[in-house]
């Protein structure tokens, strides 16, 4: 395992510091959030900064994985909007075309992984909800041409459950792996939203799905309540958690989500200071 820090953590940062301090810290590797001020895919700028990043990367060891969760860069009035369940096929067309994107920025950076998610079933334009099996067909069209892409570019994808979306739970992911007749899908794995949602113990699930697993991110978490927390403030057994991801042998990227967490200045810090032993006692 390579500790790690995701870079909406550090939204008041500039992306070349963030990555300086996180190096300085002592993290191997960086979750990089693309949005407006950090490897904006729709920039002027871009090939300028992918090749900027990517040699201060190689200066400073560190790995890199290339998060899609910006909030508002598709669309300044709704979060994370559109997205491959979204009800109109250009909104979908064009979080297909994001993910492409992302996905050769990752190409470029040679990074571990490119993070995604569903997105959120809503209503059609006349106010009907469509049923599951339409959900699963939206999605399944949409990662099926993301997931040929990543293939093209040789690289790896991580599918995230994320809670109030409709891929939530290990259930239903693996209910969309089966809607996917076979293609390669593998898992992003947060430790906070197992907990969350009371799929437990987390020790049994990363067991259970280490095979899949390509990429962590970890943080504290209350019991039905979806707020990542810096460790320590929730209720999570972390020796427990780390001894597991040890024990099948999972050596990817652990990066630390702490998105709320920006305006903290020493945020970054407490959170290596407390997963640094842990990792190093096993």
């Amino acid at each position: 395992m390579h500790l790690g820090y995701n870079t909406n953590g550090l939204a008041h940062h500039d992306g070349i510091d963030a990555l300086r301090l996180l190096a300085e810290i002592g993290y191997r590797s960086v979750a990089i959030t693309i949005d407006h001020a950090t490897l904006n895919p729709y920039g002027d700028n871009l090939d300028e900064e992918v090749a900027t990043i990517g040699r201060l990367l190689d200066q400073l060891d560190m790995k890199s994985v290339v998060e899609t969760g910006a909030r508002f860069l598709l669309d300044a009035n709704v979060k994370h909007e559109p997205t491959l369940m979204s009800p109109d096929p250009a909104g979908r067309a064009r979080r297909v075309d994001f993910l492409n994107r992302a996905i050769d920025i990752a190409a470029r950076l040679g990074s571990d992984c490119v993070s995604l998610w569903s997105g959120v079933l809503r209503a059609d334009d006349d106010g009907r909800l469509p049923d599951d099996q339409q959900g699963f067909d939206r999605l399944a069209d949409g990662l099926r041409q993301v997931i040929d892409h990543a293939q093209k570019r040789n690289v790896t994808l991580g599918f995230e459950p994320e809670p109030g979306m409709f891929i939530d739970t290990m259930s239903s992911f693996e209910a969309l792996l089966q809607q996917l007749d076979g293609a390669d899908l593998p898992l992003t794995l947060d430790v906070g939203h197992l907990h969350c949602q009371s799929e437990l113990p987390i020790a049994r699930v990363v067991h259970r799905w280490a095979k899949q697993i390509v990429n962590v991110h970890i943080e504290d978490m209350r019991a039905g309540v979806h707020e990542h927390l810096m460790f320590g403030d929730g209720e999570i057994d972390f020796p427990e958690v780390i001894a597991a991801f040890a024990g099948v042998g999972y050596d990817g990227p652990l990066n630390v989500e702490l998105s709320r967490h920006s305006h903290v200045g020493p945020a970054a810090r407490r959170a290596f200071a407390f997963l640094d032993p842990l990792c190093k006692n096993l």
